[in-house]
């Protein structure tokens, strides 16, 4: 009798520790799901807390690798994915144009496009009259002739900065492959034209964008990448690069030894106007849906920003900068103009190949 009462609790035992393997935090059953990801969301959804959440309130474990917006859209996704989230809406238009699978989107964050630059430098453009200053905030008052001045190869001399060597010239990612890259060619291309370009203002202005991105030479695919090199190789190599506001608030906060020694110098610029980097979730299979509901968690909304910089995408969700450790973020951003249409990145796309 002793063997069976035993027996018995070995296997409600087995049987417990299955269902635990199964359900956690408040009875959630866990999926798996797999997915491609723009690099500088990596962090967030590795970040122990969102892990957490999506896990105990949501059960939800990610499986991601990191693939580049535009990428995403050039091909179906395989087979075993769940879901892509790009940081462009374009992205997100050009994969509906191939009518890849797709159950619903929503865009989910937002970032807009500024330049990252250098305490010399910042002075040297403010003396020229670009820059404006708005309480901590630093803003290009007019960006067309400094685009012009870079797309036309002056010298750094002729503006003031007579350290570096060469030709003014502003870093991207590879807009054939990076969201950041793909965004300034569109905001490029806009400022120039004086409005948002169209299929019939494009051939105007796509010699001067493709002068720009010429000089470039190599350009990492990855936005992570370049803001790494940009703060690691300094002044000399990267004067100034196109990338997006979050990246200053999230490696603000995970470099917590390199920070102080380069937020002094650093400066954040923020054209006039600007455009958003949205990012899209994109759900391609229906088990996905649990994670369309939890990124619109304001919890998750509010690790986003205080933790990584990720504006929120949301209605009735504010973002408060003073709760960052970065200099110079203003509270709204309001300098915005659309990026031009899918249909037309590609030409812009297709001039820069060639």
């Amino acid at each position: 009798m002793k063997s069976r009462v035993i027996g018995i609790v070995i296997l409600v035992a087995i049987i417990a520790g299955g269902v635990a393997y199964k359900f956690v935090g408040g009875g959630k059953q866990q999926i798996e799901l797999k997915g491609l990801v723009g690099g500088e969301k990596l962090a967030f959804l590795q970040n122990p807390n969102v892990e957490a959440i999506l896990s105990k309130k949501y059960g939800v474990r990610l499986n991601i690798n990191k693939a580049g917006s535009i990428e995403m859209a050039q091909q179906a996704p395989g087979a075993d994915i769940d879901f892509l989230w790009p940081s462009s809406e374009v992205a997100l238009e050009l994969y509906k144009a191939k009518n890849f699978p797709l159950k619903k989107s929503e865009i989910i964050f937002n970032s807009p496009i500024v330049l990252y630059t250098w305490d010399l430098i910042a002075q040297a453009l403010d003396q020229k009259g670009f820059l404006e200053q708005q309480g901590n905030s630093l803003f290009i008052k007019d960006m067309k002739p400094l685009l012009e001045m870079v797309s036309a190869g002056t010298p750094w001399s002729n503006v003031g900065v007579t350290q570096l060597f060469g030709k003014m010239a502003i870093t991207t990612t590879d807009p054939e492959k990076s969201s950041s890259g793909n965004a300034f060619a569109g905001l490029v291309a806009n400022i120039l034209n004086g409005d948002v370009v169209d299929t019939s203002s494009v051939q105007a202005v796509l010699p001067a964008v493709r002068n720009m991105f010429a000089r470039l030479g190599y350009m990492p695919p990855s936005s992570q990448d370049l803001f790494q090199q940009y703060l690691t190789k300094g002044i000399g190599d990267k004067p100034i690069i196109a990338g997006y506001e979050s990246q200053a608030v999230e490696f603000s906060l995970q470099n917590k030894e390199l920070w102080p020694k380069v937020k002094n110098k650093i400066r954040i610029l923020y054209p006039k106007p600007t455009v958003w980097s949205s990012h899209p979730l994109i759900i391609v299979k229906d088990k996905a849906d649990p994670l369309m509901l939890a990124m619109q968690d304001p919890e998750l909304q509010k690790i986003a920003w205080e933790q990584h910089g990720f504006r929120t995408g949301l209605a009735g969700i504010q973002n408060d900068p003073k709760v960052l450790d970065v200099a110079g973020i203003p509270e709204s951003i309001t300098f915005v103009m659309p990026m031009p249409s899918p249909q037309v990145m590609e030409i812009i796309m297709s001039a820069l190949k060639n």
